[in-house]
């Protein structure tokens, strides 16, 4: 286990699973979709639209052309990096405490990893400086998906039907649904003749289904936003994926954070990991999102 940890090494693979594995029980998107590794150089995904329906041929008939269109989605994983600093003591502890640390460490870059596929992929942003990333463009949800319903706090209800037949419109599949917490509470709230019609949803509850669709409610919906809920195709019009090589860097020198503060200086080595995650939205109209205003 001690050659993991020396400088410019690779998590171990029984870590990298463990991490993906956290990372599709924290994030939405992960959670409703199908997840896939992908190349480092990324890849291509294929989308076919047929345009007409099968055609009757009679005995010795004639046949005719049913046509297709046939649109190639690129997925390319974007590097993320998560870095922090503990006490040099890390380097003279057991191999007992350093792998305890490291796992700790792990679980806690899961967290910000899932948090972080969320963000960037529904809204488009760098997750630490909550600003729009030019690497990322315009493949995300708010700038990719066009169909959109305004948020009804007092009949949410209303909200997802107008969403489903948005989408269902466009021949799409519905088979999830991602929620802020605000929608959330607002569908646990409604009532019909006193009687409540979400009461799973109630107390902050994130059931796995309503009414038979997959479903969570996760804060990253709206990040302070004005989308609501995201409502769709999740299973084939969304994929995601990682490079399975994920760097672990323990950094005993410098300041790689810019903090000002040197490493020696201040008896402190940096643990820094990187990772690298695609995804791509592969048909839009296959989507709808509840917004508010």
């Amino acid at each position: 286990m001690a050659d993991v940890l020396a400088k410019g090494k690779l998590f171990n693979a029984e870590l990298v699973t463990d991490l993906i594995s956290k990372v599709k029980g924290k994030s939405s998107l992960a959670k409703l979709s199908r997840q896939q590794a992908i190349p480092f150089n990324g890849t291509e995904q294929f989308v076919f639209s047929m345009d007409s329906d099968i055609d009757i041929v009679a005995e010795n008939g004639k046949k005719s052309q049913g046509g297709i269109s046939l649109e190639p989605v690129k997925i390319v994983p974007i590097k993320v990096e998560y870095g922090a600093r503990v006490s040099d003591e890390f380097k003279y502890a057991s191999e007992e405490v350093k792998i305890d640390m490291l796992k700790a460490f792990n679980e806690g870059f899961a967290t910000r990893l899932a948090r972080g596929l969320d963000l960037m992929a529904m809204h488009g942003i760098n997750p630490r400086t909550k600003q729009e990333s030019e690497i990322i463009g315009s493949n995300c949800f708010d700038k990719k998906v066009t169909q959109t319903v305004s948020y009804t706090e007092a009949d949410p209800d209303t909200n997802i039907e107008a969403a489903v037949g948005m989408v269902q419109g466009a021949d799409g599949e519905v088979n999830g649904l991602a929620m802020a917490p605000a929608f959330a509470t607002s569908l646990a709230k409604l009532k019909v003749n006193g009687v409540k019609q979400f009461p799973e949803l109630a107390w902050g509850a994130s059931p796995a289904s309503l009414n038979g669709l997959n479903a969570d409610v996760n804060s990253t919906v709206a990040n302070g936003g004005a989308d609501r809920a995201i409502i769709g195709d999740f299973l084939a019009g969304f994929k995601w994926g990682y490079a399975k090589q994920i760097p672990l860097e323990i950094i005993q020198y410098g300041d790689p954070d810019n903090t000002g503060k040197d490493l020696k200086g201040y008896n402190q080595i940096y643990i820094r990991c990187e990772a690298y995650l695609g995804w791509g939205i592969l048909v839009s109209d296959s989507f709808a999102i509840v917004k508010e205003g």
